[in-house]
């Protein structure tokens, strides 16, 4: 199975992209850029945050900033409406580019869906309502109707439409990382043809540093079981792009396994494969969630 990279690092919050935005300097960007199609990316995920003084300048800019040194397709990230549509027509080749994202908030819906059945472009179904997040899989199937539909009498056909049911941090439990998972077994009924991605660090937010890539690396190795078209990624991250592009199905085996309920002897497994199922076991909730869950 191969997933789609986008990768997450040029970023307003960024220490090397984030001062190159606010001084329109283009050399970091376009530096980052290679390096993320150098390591892997299979879209470019370009993420300014909410950009409200600014959006509609900074998006074209940095659009043509990044086209000038890559063909790599590029996410364009923001809040701000107003700046996905400026950026989207500022691309030379919007048809291959992903607008993110639109989310069941009317103005937003009203806003971006005509500009992205026009530009032909792809578009992340944000799972996000007037009440804010769903609460289990049932709701984010609820919405994905909605989203679809809307999305559906606009022009916008399914295979251009990403649903992200959200990724929760692990941190605030597993019940939210279980029920992401489970609505994405229901997504090729309600929604056929429709695409998916996540936020995939989103799930070891607030975890230290050195160990978030371990929660983020099973966690996508788990989505790889329903299907998982695309996910924003750190691409620096070698190993998350090997188990991505389908180099250590060994690894997205036994994390499979242990799903189904054909956990191994832990005794017979090797360090890394031991990294994995503790992970996968942290986030199913079948062992409590602690800094030290690696240790245990």
């Amino acid at each position: 199975m191969y997933v789609q990279c986008i990768a997450e690092s040029i970023n307003i919050m960024g220490k090397r992209t984030g001062a190159a935005m606010k001084e329109r300097n283009p050399v970091p960007i376009e530096v980052m850029a290679n390096e993320e199609v150098r390591d892997g990316a299979d879209f470019l995920d370009l993420n300014i945050g909410p950009a409200r003084k600014d959006g509609t300048d900074l998006m074209p800019w940095i659009v043509k900033v990044v086209e000038n040194v890559t063909d790599c397709p590029l996410s364009l990230d923001t809040t701000n409406a107003d700046a996905l549509i400026a950026g989207i027509k500022a691309a030379k080749n919007p048809e291959i580019h992903l607008m993110n994202s639109i989310s069941l908030q009317p103005e937003r819906m009203k806003k971006l869906i005509p500009v992205a059945a026009e530009a032909g472009c792809y578009v992340v179904g944000l799972l996000w309502g007037v009440d804010g997040m769903p609460r289990d899989a049932n709701e984010r199937a609820a919405m994905t109707v909605d989203l679809v539909m809307a999305m559906n009498e606009a022009g916008i056909p399914n295979e251009k439409i990403l649903i992200d049911p959200i990724a929760t941090p692990i941190t605030l439990g597993s019940d939210q990382v279980m029920s992401g998972l489970e609505f994405m077994a229901m997504l090729p009924e309600i929604a056929p043809g429709a695409k998916s991605t996540v936020g995939l660090s989103n799930v070891s937010n607030g975890v230290s540093h050195e160990k978030r890539p371990y929660l983020n690396r099973a966690y996508l190795a788990m989505l790889m079981k329903y299907g998982i078209w695309s996910a924003i990624v750190d691409t620096y991250d070698q190993e998350l792009v090997e188990l991505a592009h389908g180099q250590r199905p060994e690894l997205v085996k036994l994390v499979h396994d242990i799903m189904d309920g054909n956990e191994p002897n832990p005794d017979d497994l090797s360090p890394k494969e031991l990294e994995y199922y503790k992970t996968t076991r942290v986030l199913m909730g079948k062992t409590v969630f602690s800094e030290s869950w690696l240790e245990l």
